[in-house]
């Protein structure tokens, strides 16, 4: 029997997604765990699997609409019912209105909604051989549609060819210095000329102000979806949450040594940061107390260390998490990172890559900055501020010697972690850092 399939609610809290591309074609039928079409929401893009096996009988909405969750996405039922009248059908589960009920068939992921409906079958067909497909991460697909133009000639520069965001803002530009120079406007006619009149001498006037200088422009950049979620999580972060800084120094000398001798040995280059997150597990497990995140209802206590990384992808800062990182080597810490950064850029990070976790790492030491303090990313309790490792006069003994040395800044959340443990923390990760063989066992 005929049934409607929902928009499933594939993040937390989030009230409408949208559906980037069908992976099935309308007659097409499929087993239960079939990846059938993929979502995107406010932070990553879902393949979403099938509940159980059926034919899909009617796709209710064109790739690239933004749906509300628990809406109808589609009809499913038996093949057989493929040569019944559909419209009734829906019209039987309460679907209606002009246009809901359209077959869709399955769009590749280079034409958009509106060529699709558009443009008819021949959408979104590319130079390629026949049946390869053309892949293109959703915000590129959406930075066309807007934009008005098609992918066709798109050179990808993502994995496998993939269209990525900067393929395409390097095609609008290009579009827009060809774009020809609007007509000037005329001039306003001149008005007749008035003769002038006697008057009686007066006092010189002061000489007029100069004109106004010209408003320096500007231009509006829409927000995208994963701003407007950053801005709004961040902004419910700093109200919400009472934070509080812990801030150390750390000297990078031995660790620095270390790194050099394993990657000379290594085909895995590590980097610091790799250490640092493994230096960050390994305070944890000292500090078991500090491995909690704040409930409404309960102080929840985690068995294994799950880390975010913070990560500035194309499409923006992203915060995947590294899962039982207590247990990983420095290389598996390392690949797990690299990945997690390709995905981000090409936009397949998946949601539950960006769930869990009670501590979160960004480092902008690469960029010169000596210093910061972060904002914690909910519902963890705490995130790690990383400077650059830079010479800095140290005494040692009665000495002042010169040493690299790093800044520190702990971000914490007061409700889940009190001063006294949070500087017990801080001490048992400096520790770690500058006795580095510790990560490695």
């Amino acid at each position: 029997m005929a049934e409607l399939l929902p928009v499933p609610e594939v993040a937390a809290g989030a009230t409408e997604v949208v559906v980037a591309e069908w992976l099935v074609k309308v007659g097409d039928e499929f087993a239960a765990g079939d990846l059938i079409a993929v979502i995107e929401t406010e932070k990553a893009v879902v393949e979403m699997e099938a509940e159980k096996g059926a034919t899909l009988l009617r796709a209710l909405v064109a790739p690239g609409s933004t749906v509300d969750v628990g809406a109808p996405m589609a009809l499913l039922g038996s093949a057989d019912e493929l040569t019944e009248d559909l419209d009734a059908v829906l019209a039987e589960l309460g679907v209606t209105g002009a246009g809901t009920a359209e077959p869709v068939a399955a769009v590749p992921a280079t034409a958009s909604a509106t060529e699709a409906a558009s443009q008819g079958p021949s959408a979104g067909t590319t130079d390629a051989a026949p049946g390869s497909r053309t892949f293109i991460s959703p915000i590129a697909r959406k930075l066309l549609r807007e934009a008005g133009l098609s992918p066709d000639g798109v050179t990808g520069t993502g994995p496998h060819g993939r269209i990525r965001r900067r393929d395409v803002e390097h095609l609008v530009a290009a579009a827009a210095s060809q774009a020809p120079a609007a007509p000037a406007t005329p001039a306003a006619p001149t008005a007749p000329s008035v003769p002038s009149v006697p008057s009686v001498p007066s006092t010189p006037t002061a000489p007029s102000a100069p004109a106004a200088a010209a408003v320096t422009g500007w231009t509006d950049v829409e927000h995208t979806r994963l701003r407007r979620a950053i801005a709004r999580r961040l902004t419910q972060s700093k109200q919400e949450i009472p934070h509080f800084y812990v801030k150390r120094t750390a000297v990078l000398d031995e660790l620095l040594a270390l790194r050099a001798r394993l990657n000379d040995a290594a085909p895995t280059k590590i980097s610091v940061n790799d250490f640092l997150i493994r230096a960050v597990a390994v305070a944890h497990t000292r500090v078991p107390d500090a491995n909690v995140i704040w409930t409404d209802d309960a102080l929840r206590h985690f068995d294994g260390v799950d880390i975010s990384v913070a990560i500035a992808s194309a499409r923006g800062l992203v915060t995947p998490v590294l899962r039982g990182v207590e247990k990983s080597s420095l290389s598996a810490i390392s690949a797990q990172v690299k990945t997690y950064v390709e995905q981000a850029d090409a936009g397949r990070l998946q949601q539950q890559d960006l769930e869990g976790g009670s501590i979160s790492i960004s480092n902008l030491g690469m960029y010169g900055v000596e210093e910061f303090s972060a904002i914690i990313n909910p519902p963890q309790s705490a995130i790690l501020a990383v400077g650059a490792g830079r010479p800095t006069p140290v005494v040692v003994g009665d000495e002042v010697t010169v040493r690299t040395a790093v800044q520190l800044v702990l971000s914490v959340d007061h409700r889940a972690i009190d001063g006294a443990l949070a500087a017990q923390w801080m001490d048992a990760l400096v520790t770690a850092i500058e006795n580095p063989l510790s990560l490695v066992v």
